[in-house]
């Protein structure tokens, strides 16, 4: 067989491979959608009745009027939750950002988790579930996004992409953070 003929089938292979790992991931994405779509139907759609936090440093961070809200259920011992942080860090760098961690023990073991992933986000510690008990988040991790009149216009059950985030902060009606 020629090096010729050897490439044009390698090509062919190769082109073949291609193409099915595309319809692949094309159907995965689909999936996966559809999968957060039905478990997000359970999630409490309604207006945001908390105005205050308290966060892991005991300090109070109060619900700003007429700025948006990404509310981020996760917990410390999540696998998907580790690999969505650093999307989480990103986007609370430039928007109103609180972070629940749920059953995920005390002060000292999240920021313990914290810091081994350079992690600075605002947390609550949800020690006793009763936070995502009220929001009815049963799977983590879980996003919610309110506008800036405090309304429920966006949740994510499952990993979300920086991207993600983003586009759907993006697509707000509000000015970011300054």
């Amino acid at each position: 067989m020629s090096l010729l003929v050897y490439w044009r089938e390698m090509k062919n292979k190769f082109k073949k491979y291609f193409k099915e790992a595309i319809i692949f991931v094309v159907f995965l994405t689909i999936g996966l959608n559809l999968v957060s779509y039905y478990r997000s139907l359970d999630l409490n759609k309604n207006k945001l009745t908390i105005d205050t936090f308290k966060l892991l440093d005991k300090s109070i961070f109060q619900v700003k009027n007429e700025k948006p809200l990404l509310l981020h259920f996760w917990a410390t011992w999540c696998p998907t939750c580790k690999f969505e942080s650093p999307n989480i860090q990103k986007v609370s760098k430039d928007y109103e950002v609180i972070t629940i961690a749920v059953q995920s023990g005390n002060k000292e073991k999240i920021q313990k988790y914290l810091n081994e992933h350079q992690l600075s986000f605002k947390v609550v510690n949800d020690s006793d579930g009763l936070i995502s008990e009220k929001f009815n988040v049963k799977v983590f991790p879980t996003t919610l996004i309110y506008d800036k009149n405090k309304q429920q216009i966006f949740s994510e059950v499952g990993y979300t992409s920086t991207l993600g985030l983003y586009a759907r902060m993006l697509s707000l009606p509000y000015i970011s953070v300054d």
